[in-house]
């Protein structure tokens, strides 16, 4: 596997993480939240000769969705984002994308994916995990050979994504931090939708123990 990170200028002045993922030997691709920039997109799908299979959302946002259409437009690949917030990517007033100063979006996945769906890209098998919270639709994706978990704004470094924004729901966002995220092993590297990486076991103690980390 081969995994790239770009970081998209957008509206709110904190980059959104935009990641591509590639099997090696198939050289199928999947691009998950092409928040905008999508000439940085495109020149790195061709320097890595990859073929895009999949445009994936890990949730609704207007800072996470606003190059979907573009780099569809230009590179293909089918727009996949769970079923409970294919609603908002199609409702401006919910994807907040007026709000935040982009042109209204709404949009049509292609597909709408369930908890535990698998993603294959190749012979690489990346796992759906369904974690509301931060909407009601949020989404990581886990890829256990390669012990990544990319997270969207469900989980940062140190810290949560937002829940007083349309469908957020702070018990939720806590459920699936601590049930669903934490459970994996220790020495999964996380991937969040802003910021730096960190790790699962770097993360726990904020959630289990009721402590920050210290550094």
């Amino acid at each position: 596997m081969i995994l790239k990170e770009l970081k998209i200028d957008t509206w709110k002045g904190s980059d959104t993480n935009c990641y591509i993922i590639l099997d090696e030997k198939s050289k199928e691709t999947l691009v998950i939240d092409p928040a905008g920039d999508i000439d940085r997109i495109e020149e790195m799908l061709q320097i890595l000769d990859g073929k895009l299979k999949y445009i994936f959302l890990t949730h609704c946002h207007g800072d996470h969705i606003a190059g979907v259409t573009e780099l569809k437009n230009r590179c293909g690949g089918k727009i996949i984002i769970h079923r409970d917030d294919a609603e908002g990517l199609n409702n401006a007033d919910i994807n907040l994308s007026g709000y935040i100063g982009l042109p209204r979006i709404e949009l049509e996945a292609d597909s709408r994916l369930d908890d535990g769906d698998l993603i294959h890209l190749g012979d690489l098998e990346i796992k759906v995990i369904y974690t509301p919270g931060h909407t009601a639709g949020g989404a990581s994706l886990y890829i256990e050979s390669e012990k990544c978990l990319f997270t969207g704004d469900t989980i940062f470094r140190r810290t949560w994504g937002r829940t007083d924004l349309p469908t957020g729901s702070m018990e939720q966002i806590m459920n699936s931090i601590t049930k669903k995220l934490l459970v994996l092993p220790d020495d999964v590297i996380i991937y969040p939708g802003h910021g730096k990486s960190t790790m699962v076991i770097e993360e726990k103690p904020i959630y289990f123990e009721l402590r920050p980390q210290l550094y």
